[in-house]
């Protein structure tokens, strides 16, 4: 039996080694020059003529970064009213860094193990939606496994039927399982309730709506269009590296075939955002190298991507930590370098956000000083990280971002999912709540003992 890759087996022949210098990149940075990879390299490393970081050049790097954050957005940290609704976790597709899903199979009528994962009907789904609207909140973010049942819309399941070997294409007919998903359309319809934003429908999620067929990904999110979709979300990029998502995520979709789902989403009409998932296999050469490809993107989009969401590896519960290809993720070093280098690299996309999710509150708030603008959302559930060993929390209230904005000395700004709509929050002007959505009327999403009741229950 062939041995599992471990993280000494690990060799790519995308490296951190060039022939610029820390002090050329980091004055081009100051000057506002578009960045090359090497420049990137060197400012993500603090040099590559050193061995580790260098903390004097990395609070160099910082400066510059929160410094061009503020010629580009101003003073104001912005923020969402949104609700996380993941449809399934079922999902066979085994990606190494993930503890979100559960196995496909695990789900079906005939299994005799436990099932500790779940799928939401179609009905279920809007009915979450449906109350959390009625709270206030006006974006839906939805990214789900990839269950073998789940199919674009009627006509895509009678293609899948009718293939001669419908489990080459990844596809067991919803009978198979206790909870029929529905179809995306009809997920995507049941959620788009009362004018709410429906954020979802990933690159990866996109292949899994066409797999078996000729559809493109633009007959593909048109039809998600039509049926309620708004925007779609960056996630699946992990990496644009391929010999880096070769190790991660064998199964998924490779660089060139995320980055045309990407643009087909942008060239029906849709609005997008951009990810990077960084701090496990990688090193700084293959991040320099996804932030070029995001560059890219967005010139060939015009500007179709709002905001740009690095995302540090929790490493805890993931398959890549138990099977011993990672010793750990990123370190807060690298974590603020990567909110940096993006602000100055990404010179065509506004916003910058930092994820309290992933960092914390403390940490979260210095990387609003490290170049980022955005503070995330409400979020009134996370699974995702939640699952992979993530420890902070599932709710942000409103009450909370303007505490903690504030204490930076910072503005704390109410926005919608594009950017288009904002509204500023006067400190001294209590209760604080969504004024932005179809049904919020400026009361707080949750009660006090609501918001007591979610602790009691997150800590058992």
């Amino acid at each position: 039996m062939e041995r599992p890759v471990t993280e000494a087996d690990l060799t790519f022949e995308c490296v951190p080694d060039t022939d610029q210098s820390f002090e050329n990149a980091l004055a081009k940075a100051r000057d506002g020059d578009r960045l090359t990879v090497d420049d990137a390299v060197e400012l993500l490393t603090t040099g590559t003529d050193i061995d580790g970081i260098d903390r004097r050049r990395k609070e160099q790097v910082l400066e510059a970064a929160d410094r061009r954050r503020a010629e580009v957005v101003g003073e104001e940290v912005t923020f969402v009213a949104n609700l996380n609704n993941n449809v399934t976790t079922a999902c066979n597709v085994g990606c190494l860094f993930c503890n979100f899903k559960d196995s496909a199979h695990t789900f079906e009528t005939d299994y005799e193990g436990e099932m500790t994962g779940f799928t939401k009907t179609p009905a279920e789904s809007r009915e979450i939606v449906a109350d959390a609207v009625d709270r206030g909140i006006y974006e839906v973010t939805s990214v789900s496994g990839l269950h073998p049942a789940f199919v674009l819309d009627e006509e895509h399941r009678e293609i899948l039927e009718g293939h001669p070997n419908p489990k080459e294409v990844n596809y067991i007919p919803a009978d198979r399982y206790e909870t029929d998903p529905g179809t995306y359309v009809e997920q995507m319809a049941a959620m788009s309730v009362d004018g709410v934003h429906v954020h979802s429908m990933t690159p990866e999620e996109g292949y899994h709506a066409r797999r078996g067929t000729d559809l493109t990904y633009e007959e593909v999110y048109s039809r998600l269009q039509d049926a309620g979709l708004d925007t779609v979300p960056g996630t699946a990029a992990e990496i644009l590296v391929d010999e880096v998502r070769d190790v991660i995520c064998p199964g998924k979709i490779g660089t060139d075939e995320w980055l045309e789902a990407m643009e087909a989403a942008a060239s029906v009409g849709l609005g997008l955002t951009a990810t990077i998932m960084y701090g496990h296999v990688e090193n700084e050469a293959h991040r320099a190298v996804h932030l070029q490809r995001i560059r890219e993107l967005q010139d060939r989009v015009d500007g179709a991507i709002t905001e740009f969401v690095p995302l540090s590896f929790i490493h805890q519960n993931t398959p890549l930590f138990e099977h011993d290809v990672v010793s750990g993720g990123a370190s807060t070093d690298e974590d603020e370098l990567m909110i940096a280098v993006s602000r100055l690299f990404l010179d065509n996309v506004d916003h910058v956000q930092s994820s309290w999710v992933k960092y914390g509150d403390e940490q979260g708030l210095k990387m609003l000083n490290c170049g980022a603008d955005d503070f995330m959302g409400t979020i009134l559930s996370e699974e995702i990280t939640k699952r992979a060993g993530g420890t902070y929390g599932e709710f942000r209230s409103f009450e909370e971002y303007v505490d903690l904005i504030t204490s930076i000395g910072r503005t704390p700004v109410e926005r919608s999912t594009d950017y288009d709509r904002r509204r500023a929050i006067d400190a001294d002007d209590p209760p604080f709540g969504p004024e932005l959505g179809p049904n919020a009327d400026g009361t707080p999403l949750l009660t006090r003992e609501e918001r007591s009741e979610r602790a009691v229950l997150a800590d058992d």
